[in-house]
């Protein structure tokens, strides 16, 4: 039996490297998408390979639709097939509305919800004719609930929920599912910026009194992903501990 591929957006680091490694650990083929971490991208791959998995990497700003349909067609030119796209990639900003910048807003969006769509487009048409595969997309409990002096990043997070429930009844029919995972504190680069008091406020608000590792998304994400939740689609799986937004 052929190996199944699962490519992952943002895959150099934090959650997109872990699901890399749990997924190629569960016998499938690891693409591995970056854009500026090559270095990263690179070390994830050769980890991959030495225990005996199988991965590669593949550059590209998912932002821009022509790299988009580029990277799909290199992985299924090395593959045959793009399984599962996991939907990771994505930038934070933190900072008062009133600041935002239209430059910011660009480029938060282009990667954050964009960078979805494109990726996406161009993996459906193989997904669609061969009536199989899924697409996990990485939201944000703030695309939920929302947060002060985070308006944009939960703007944007919010419309890649609201992309996961339109797109999967659009592509049911076709046995494409479709879900999304809203994690919670996840200790990654994203959250370097936080001070210390923040993090003890936000520790404080989770129920579990714990922050989570790209390894929890990642098994959300492998869950979604596998034949036992063959029967979901359009859902939003949230991994955050219990937390509690005010």
């Amino acid at each position: 039996m052929e190996k199944k591929t699962v490519l992952i957006t943002g895959a150099s680091r934090g959650i997109g490297a872990a699901a890399a490694e749990l997924f190629a650990a569960n016998g499938y083929n690891a693409a591995i998408n970056y854009y500026k971490s090559r270095a990263e991208a690179e070390s994830l791959k050769e980890k991959i390979l030495r225990r005996g998995g199988g991965a590669e990497i593949f550059r590209c700003d998912v932002s821009d639709a022509r790299q988009a349909a580029e990277m799909t067609a290199a992985v299924k030119a090395r593959y045959k097939t793009v399984d599962a796209l996991i939907n990771n990639a994505g930038i934070a900003l933190y900072g008062l509305f009133t600041d935002l910048s239209g430059d910011d807003w660009e480029r938060l969006s282009a990667v954050n919800i964009s960078g979805a769509l494109n990726v996406s487009k161009s993996v459906l048409p193989d997904m669609i004719s061969r009536k199989s595969g899924c697409i996990i997309n990485i939201s944000s409990v703030l695309g939920l609930y929302g947060a002060s002096c985070e308006v944009a990043y939960s703007a944007v997070k919010a419309a890649l929920i609201g992309f996961t429930k339109a797109l999967a009844k659009e592509v049911g029919p076709s046995g494409i599912r479709v879900n999304c995972v809203a994690p919670g504190v996840i200790m990654t680069d994203m959250n370097k910026n936080l001070t210390e008091e923040d993090m003890n406020a936000l520790k404080a608000q989770t129920s579990l009194n714990a922050f989570g590792a790209p390894l929890d998304i990642a098994h959300a994400a492998l869950f979604l992903a596998s034949d036992t939740s063959k029967y979901i689609t359009g859902q939003i799986l949230s991994v955050d501990g219990g937390l509690v937004m005010l």
